[in-house]
């Protein structure tokens, strides 16, 4: 599969078959390809803590709210994506520059994560929607949770969906 037919394929899930585990291998994959996304400085400022079971539920409960997120009590596993720390280098250009290497290397890995899971036949849903402050208790962590993704095999019949966006020329603009 090529990178376009991948990219039209990966869409938000939010209906997954609870009754499908996801296996050790596939996530071992995702992972492997996770570590290959760049960073600042190749800094790597995250740390990803793989939730299964009834920690996977615990997190769950804490992504719903306001009614938001429901479907996160049947994604098998939450890939809860922390704050970790800049490498020096990394660390110095984000504050003689004023920008945020840190939350732009997350999203790096998050796209890394959810393509390679796409490509795999998994589903995924990129969070930002939950309780901090629960997540990092229920998980151990002690810097801010900036994402959580949702794991799983989609609903039998969860349908792939057209893409809407915005078009190209509204965002894009070339200088010469």
């Amino acid at each position: 599969m090529d990178f376009t037919e991948l990219s039209k394929l990966r869409q938000s899930c939010r209906k997954y078959n609870p009754e499908k585990a996801v296996d050790e291998e596939k996530i071992s994959t995702i992972l492997e390809a996770a570590n290959l996304a760049p960073s600042a400085c190749n800094s790597q400022p995250y740390n990803v803590t793989v939730a299964k079971g009834i920690k996977a539920k615990e997190v769950a409960k804490a992504t719903t709210g306001m009614g938001m997120n429901s479907f996160t009590a049947d994604a098998p596993v939450m890939l809860i994506i922390a704050e970790g720390s800049y490498s020096r280098t990394a660390a110095m250009g984000a504050k003689v520059k004023g920008n945020d290497y840190r939350s732009i290397d997350i999203g790096i890995l998050s796209a890394f994560i959810t393509l390679k899971a796409a490509e795999l036949g998994l589903g995924t849903c990129i969070l930002g929607w939950f309780d901090d402050k629960k997540v990092r208790s229920i998980c151990n962590i002690y810097t801010p949770v900036r994402l959580i993704i949702t794991l799983g095999y989609p609903e039998d019949n969860y349908p792939i969906r057209d893409k809407k966006r915005k078009n190209i020329s509204d965002y894009v603009s070339f200088i010469e």
